[in-house]
C-alpha cells in the first residue's frame, strides 16, 4: 500500500507541474497576443497617417505650385502651342498606319504611334 501511495503522489505531482507549465505557457502566449495587437494598432495609425500625407501631397494645386516654383514650368496656352506636320513625301511604307481595333489609336498619326519620324 505504501508503494501505491508514493506512486499516486508522484502522478499528482506530475499533473500539478503540468498544470503550472500550461498556465505559464498560456500567460506567455497572451502577452505575445497583447504585443501583436498593440503593434497592429500602431501600424494602423501609421497607415492612416501615410494615406493622409499621400492625399495631401498628391493634390493638383500642390503639384501645379511645385511645377511652377521649383521646375519653372508654365501653363499651356494656345499661343505657345506648336504643331508639327509631315510632308506627304516624307512618309515611308513602314511608317504607314497600323490597323488597330481600338478607337484611341485609330485616330493618331503614324508618326505619333510609331514613336516619331525616322
Amino acid at each position: 500500500m505504501n508503494r501505491l501511495n508514493i506512486f499516486l503522489l508522484m502522478i499528482v505531482m506530475g499533473c500539478a507541474l503540468s498544470v503550472v507549465n500550461a498556465t505559464n505557457q498560456q500567460r506567455q502566449i497572451f502577452i505575445q497576443l497583447q504585443r501583436a495587437q498593440s503593434q497592429e494598432r500602431q501600424l494602423q495609425q501609421d497607415y492612416s497617417q501615410l494615406q493622409y500625407q499621400q492625399s495631401a501631397l498628391s493634390k493638383t494645386s500642390r503639384i501645379e505650385q511645385l511645377a511652377t516654383d521649383s521646375l519653372k514650368m508654365q501653363s499651356v496656352t494656345t499661343g505657345r502651342t506648336q504643331y508639327l506636320t509631315l510632308n506627304p513625301g516624307a512618309v515611308k511604307a513602314e511608317d504607314a498606319p497600323i490597323p488597330t481595333s481600338g478607337p484611341a489609336q485609330a485616330s493618331a498619326p503614324a508618326a505619333t504611334r510609331r514613336g516619331g519620324v525616322r
